[in-house]
């Protein structure tokens, strides 16, 4: 039997994204999205309001920077979508991440977190809230890299939000092999 449970936008897992910024100072800024997504092979597709920081940041900069946050980082990950630069502006530093500038775009990486995908802004519609980045770099941290520099599920264990219950998981084991287990019912 199933049971509706009324329009919502159930869709799992739910990356959370950590967006960073820096403002017309110089000033670094980063703010927890979990609305966000791949739109193709190297851009991504982030619903942020107008009224972030980030957003008039990213704005002006055409830059931003996007980190999957990891189980290490639960802390300071749900600090930076609780409290608003709008309100406190060192809020990285009350954080205790550390950043530095991206190599490919003038926005912020996290030195804790361990996979970040720098973006050039494409665009971003105020109305939709729709912001579109083109990856240009992705940089990670090599602890989390098997020996053919691919990124190991093992090694990194981002975290995704549940918007039913506001909790924070890991994902969990690999149980399949895409674009090979279903070979088999051909």
């Amino acid at each position: 039997m199933r049971k509706n449970l009324k329009a919502k936008s159930y869709i799992y897992p739910l990356p959370v994204l950590i967006i960073g910024t820096y403002d017309e100072n110089g000033i670094p800024d980063a703010m927890n999205a979990a609305w966000g997504t791949v739109c193709d092979t190297a851009q991504v597709a982030i619903c942020l309001s107008a009224t972030h920081k980030t957003v008039k940041n990213l704005l002006k900069t055409k830059a931003f920077t996007v980190a999957m946050a990891d189980e290490n980082n639960v802390l300071p990950a749900d600090y930076a979508g609780i409290v608003s630069a709008n309100d406190e502006p060192n809020k990285i530093q009350k954080s205790g991440w550390h950043v530095k500038k991206g190599e490919s775009v003038n926005a912020p990486i996290i030195e804790e977190l361990p996979l970040v995908l720098e973006c050039k802004l494409i665009s971003y519609d105020a109305e939709t809230e729709m912001c579109i980045g083109e990856v240009v770099n992705v940089s990670a941290d090599e602890n989390i890299l098997d020996q053919k520099g691919k990124v190991d599920l093992n090694k990194f264990h981002p975290i995704c939000y549940d918007c039913d219950t506001h909790g924070y998981y890991t994902l969990g084991k690999k149980v399949g092999q895409a674009f090979s287990d279903g070979k088999k019912l051909k």
